[in-house]
């Protein structure tokens, strides 16, 4: 039956009255919000950005004079990112920031069922001690605090020391597992040698006898030395991928799985005045220029392209799904991490090489 246009606006006002009526039994009608809830393709609310390292540098380190280690549990920046002001999110799903921690300062004893890594930019002789393990921290390395085990951080050298952390607070929180406890005193016992557990699992060999207790790696801290002596290994074996250059991802070695159950981790090197071909991925991405400079270009969803100029230590975003492309001018190598892991277990991870 064909409608005039008088029954559309009747029909119109009939809706708008129904919907009154169910409000009040919390109540609500699908078809008006179906294409918000599932789109057609994911479509992130975070925006790409760079956080200019030499620019926030000042900031970071006056703020380790504003209050102590302990005072703050964890002295950090927050790296909010512009489009989720107010949210502690550098991408739409993970928090980041940077820490910093001064000579001759603990920051004290804690765990939560937060997972946390440490991607070290600035300054050298810094510790984090994770389960009764010490390890000096170099830039360029990286450490993982498995989700509720005991660490403290800590700084015996003469100079400050910064360093990015990223935590899955957003994952956590989504199915209410947040749970934090403090220990009664500043550091957490030491019980196993420097070293320790790169020796046991970091070689290629496990202990006979090794058991899981985590899904995290046991392995917490992969030394940039290795990870940059393995790319360049790695580029004397054959051509860049032309969508990633040399790129590793960091492993857990007891399952060959991503070193975190819920944040995907890889370094990459791009060789001077390499570009790659266009990419996308349904994770969003963050970047940490460790060495070297250039720009990566993001289109967004309206086909304007943002340009991201990038430094040593610089961090910068690319948010998910959204078509990019690395160009170094230099010699460059690049951190990054993302949700993809978490992604994985669940099915839900895409990418599209263009």
């Amino acid at each position: 039956m064909e409608m005039n246009s008088g029954e559309v606006v009747r029909n119109a006002q009939e809706r708008k009255d129904f919907y009154a009526k169910i409000d009040p039994h919390n109540l609500a009608p699908l078809w008006e919000v179906l294409k918000g809830l599932i789109p057609g393709e994911p479509k992130p609310k975070a925006a790409p950005y760079v956080w200019d390292y030499q620019k926030v540098k000042g900031m970071v380190h006056e703020s380790g004079g504003l209050l102590t280690a302990k005072e703050a549990e964890r002295r950090v920046l927050v790296l909010e990112n512009p489009a989720l002001r107010g949210q502690s999110l550098i991408t739409d799903v993970l928090y980041g920031g940077l820490q910093i921690i001064m000579p001759g300062e603990v920051a004290p004893a804690h765990r939560h069922s937060q997972s946390a890594l440490r991607f070290i930019i600035e300054g050298s002789g810094a510790y984090t001690a994770v389960h009764g393990e010490k390890t000096i921290m170099k830039p360029g390395d990286f450490v993982i605090t498995p989700a509720w085990t005991w660490h403290d951080h800590g700084n015996d050298s003469p100079d400050p020391m910064v360093w990015l952390d990223v935590l899955d607070i957003n994952i956590v929180a989504l199915f209410h597992g947040q749970f934090r406890e403090e220990w009664p005193d500043d550091r957490f016992p030491v019980s196993r040698p420097e070293g320790d557990a790169l020796a046991r699992y970091g070689s290629g060999l496990m202990p006979i006898e090794y058991t899981p207790t985590s899904h995290a790696s046991p392995i917490f801290n992969y030394p940039y030395e290795r990870t940059r002596e393995a790319m360049y290994r790695m580029s004397r074996a054959g051509d860049p991928d032309p969508h990633f250059g040399f790129k590793l991802r960091y492993i857990n070695p007891a399952d060959g799985g991503w070193a975190m159950p819920t944040i995907a981790t890889a370094m990459q090197w791009l060789p001077k005045e390499f570009a790659t071909k266009t990419y996308q991925s349904t994770d969003g991405l963050g970047f940490v220029c460790t060495e070297g400079k250039g720009e990566t270009r993001v289109t967004l969803p309206d086909g304007k392209e943002v340009v991201l100029p990038w430094k040593a230590q610089d961090v910068f975003i690319v948010p998910g799904w959204l078509k990019h492309t690395h160009h170094a001018a230099d010699d460059a190598v690049l951190f990054s991490f993302s949700d993809r892991s978490a992604q994985e277990k669940l099915g839900l991870f895409r990418e599209k090489k263009h």
